[in-house]
């Protein structure tokens, strides 16, 4: 398919054919710098980076813990958004730099205020302003973010279960107890041995950095829209793609029943985010079955990362706590 032929005579309009030739692909305009207009960019970062430190300092009591929760958190953030970054770079996909997304804190009285999230950042992400130009790109892109953040999370996570010590188990106020993925529940024994019962760990700033690491890989990996996973599902798939998005929000909803409220959140985060994907320019390139086999590994790293109930509330907790 193309656009309407230019009149007859010479004419310096340029008319482009869908999907694009490959030379013509090869030919495109360079990239804008990455730095350009990148002073959100910027701002966004040191502002992140002051919340996440800050919130490490004041839960830890400690130079050192703010610091670790800093640099375990943006590590594994930062290895997801540039594996994206990077590999719209190597497919001359106009991409920004990550937009790193500060937590708002909230006062509780004079002199004490509460971050909405106990990591001090809700993530980061980049803005993809071009079309992908095939099936391939747009699967490399997706999943390179995924892959590189598990990769770079599963060294702060083995420090992470190290560095937590062994406490008895007691109530603890809502949003402190939090659920385990399972590679968490395959490595905390081979780390640190069987856990007594009427015992747990309590994380340090490693912990918490690489359990919010698998938190953001696994919903990123989420078959639906244009999340992460959603890139993968579609270039597999096509206009195919949506009865697999459709199969996981159901999927979500069942959760609020099964589970507990935590997921009325990602239900209504992942309707507006849509169901549909856009095509590529050119959907009709090959995939090739080695993307198979990357598609079946971000499978795995999905279901060790996911986690039911990230925050142990059910709905019996809240009708029980009145």
């Amino acid at each position: 398919m193309s656009l309407p032929n230019p009149p007859a005579g010479p004419s310096s309009e340029e008319v482009w054919v869908f999907p694009p030739s490959a030379p013509a692909y090869a030919a495109r305009a360079p990239l804008p710098s990455p730095w350009k207009g990148a002073t959100r960019n910027v701002v966004l970062f040191v502002l992140t980076a002051v919340s996440v430190f800050y919130l490490g300092f004041s839960e830890f009591q400690s130079v050192g813990g703010g610091l670790r929760l800093l640099i375990g958190l943006f590590s594994i953030l930062l290895a997801h958004e540039m594996g994206h970054y990077l590999m719209c770079r190597y497919y001359r996909v106009d991409a920004t730099l990550p937009f790193f997304i500060p937590s708002p804190w909230i006062p509780l009285g004079l002199t004490v205020w509460m971050p909405l999230s106990f990591v001090g950042t809700f993530g980061a992400l980049i803005r993809i302003r071009d079309r992908f130009p095939d099936r391939k790109s747009l699967f490399d892109v997706g999943v390179a973010g995924p892959l590189a953040g598990f990769v770079v999370c599963l060294p702060v996570l083995v420090l992470g279960i190290l560095e937590a010590p062994v406490v008895p188990d007691v109530p603890r106020e809502f949003g402190r107890s939090i659920g385990e993925p399972l590679l968490f529940q395959w490595l905390v024994p081979l780390l640190k041995g069987n856990i007594p019962d009427g015992a747990t760990l309590t994380l340090g700033p490693l912990g918490q950095a690489a359990w919010f690491g698998l938190l953001v890989t696994a919903l990123n990996l989420m078959p639906v829209g244009q999340l992460d996973g959603g890139h993968v599902v579609y270039a597999l798939f096509r206009e195919r793609a949506v009865v697999v998005s459709r199969i996981a929000w159901w999927s979500c909803i069942a959760m609020i029943a099964l589970i507990g409220p935590t997921w009325i959140l990602w239900a209504v985060l992942l309707r507006a985010i849509g169901m549909r994907h856009p095509p590529t320019l050119d959907d009709d390139a090959p995939l090739g079955r080695a993307r198979v086999a990357v598609a079946l590994v971000a499978l795995v790293i999905f279901v060790l990362s996911f986690l039911p109930n990230p925050f142990l509330f059910t709905w019996s907790d809240l009708f029980t706590s009145r």
